[in-house]
């Protein structure tokens, strides 16, 4: 039997924001984004906005039942203009990597389309459960909802395994950029809708 699949609800949150930690306490991005002072709780902190005030206010939240794989998702419906109301708490999360950040940030934006579209803003599996199909299963849902909407699909990442990933789910990559300030290699990728 697969994994248990659901929306995710406000009850959801703390424990769905602990499994985000541990997937990307080491992550190359987060390491490049958020200040080393303090830096598990600043990415508590960075999540728990992520997750209440972005995914469940704005798009969707998808959780397995035990949460140990979160997916959260921004769609052609999320207001463009977003991150504007969190952006000086996602800066003094940051803390002097918030200056650093802005010019990742430019490069990054260079590859985002334009038009509307669903939006893998992360996935994160619980390290203790990675390899188990959990990331494919938290992700389907909204390949599932883009497609019945026959929208394209956008992600975002920053390792060579998880190219090979999405690109097992239908994504290409449209383009790649090296970071500034000593940051790892960014993928830009796109799934055109599915039939």
């Amino acid at each position: 039997m697969g994994a248990q699949i659901r929306l995710a609800e406000d009850s959801d949150v703390e424990p769905i924001v602990q499994t985000l930690v541990r997937a990307f306490e080491d992550y190359p991005m987060s390491r490049l984004a958020i200040a080393a002072d303090g830096y598990l709780d600043r990415l508590e902190r960075y999540y728990r906005l992520f997750v209440t005030g972005i995914g469940l206010e704005h798009g969707r939240v998808w959780t397995s039942a035990d949460h140990n794989a979160v997916a959260v998702w921004t769609t052609p419906r999320t207001p463009r203009e977003v991150f504007a109301p969190y952006a000086e708490q996602f800066r003094e999360i940051a803390g002097d990597r918030a200056l650093p950040m802005e010019a990742v940030g430019q490069a990054m934006a260079i590859l985002r389309p334009a038009e509307p579209l669903w939006i893998l803003g992360m996935i994160g599996v619980h390290p203790d459960h990675q390899g188990q199909g959990l990331g494919r299963a938290v992700i389907g849902p909204g390949l599932a909802h883009a497609d019945e909407e026959r929208s394209p699909v956008y992600l975002e990442t920053q390792t060579p395994e998880n190219v090979t990933f999405y690109d097992s789910l239908g994504f290409t990559v449209l383009g790649e950029v090296e970071l500034p300030g000593d940051g790892p290699t960014h993928w830009a990728m796109y799934r055109k809708p599915q039939p």
